[in-house]
């Protein structure tokens, strides 16, 4: 079969064409290149469709774990409420007592850091070493979240780098980096503890790393 466009163009080239013809050829055209362009949006909207079928697909594949929803016992939260009041007033103060009024001596680090010790001793080693860089540090609980067993801190630490960290001597520029916590918390002591620290703007404040 002809195309309507093939049509057109043999009766131009052939020169036996009137001006009836040409107007009517040029209808024909105009209503096949409408056509073709219908037919092209149906399939990239098809397209589109599917890809988006596909990654809501992919989406609704992430498995989560059994949340924690249940609410802690008043006495419970009392108790979760100490542990976390004794572990954060060492980090603000770096005060080994506070620590062992804290932590049980079961105690893991879920999320040991390279080169610190793991158990009791682990928190006591990095508060120690760091406030060699920062003796001014302090503590800020900015969130607490009870959970279960578990309570969640938002923490806030600041001071300024006057010590030595490595190799470096401070020059007392400002420090101010936060950290969250996950702590596990059984008969009012913290068993394991999940911790992550915005170690890149610490460094960064260490003049380690260079700044954006």
């Amino acid at each position: 079969m002809i195309s309507p466009f093939r049509s057109f163009l043999h009766a131009c080239e052939s020169g036996m064409i009137c001006a009836q013809k040409i107007a009517h050829g040029w209808e024909l055209l105009m209503n096949e290149l409408t056509l073709k362009v219908r037919i092209a949006a149906m399939i990239g909207s098809v397209g589109l469709t599917a890809a988006y079928a596909h990654v809501s697909a992919a989406a609704e594949q992430v498995t989560l774990p059994a949340p924690i929803v249940a609410v802690p016992g008043e006495r419970a939260a009392a108790d979760m409420l100490r542990a976390a009041r004794h572990f954060y007033s060492f980090w603000n103060s770096g005060d080994d007592a506070q620590l062992k009024l804290a932590i049980s001596p079961h105690f893991v680090d879920r999320t040991l850091p390279v080169g610190r010790p793991q158990g009791p001793e682990g928190p006591a080693y990095a508060s120690k070493h760091f406030r060699g860089a920062v003796p001014d540090l302090n503590c800020e609980v900015q969130q607490l979240i009870l959970a279960g067993d578990r309570v969640v801190a938002h923490l806030r630490f600041r001071g300024h780098f006057t010590g030595v960290f490595g190799s470096i001597q401070g020059t007392g520029a400002p420090i101010d980096f936060t950290a969250t916590d996950i702590l596990r918390i059984e008969t009012g002591r913290i068993t394991d503890n999940w911790h992550i620290e915005d170690n890149l703007t610490l460094m960064q404040q260490l003049g380690i790393v260079p700044k954006n």
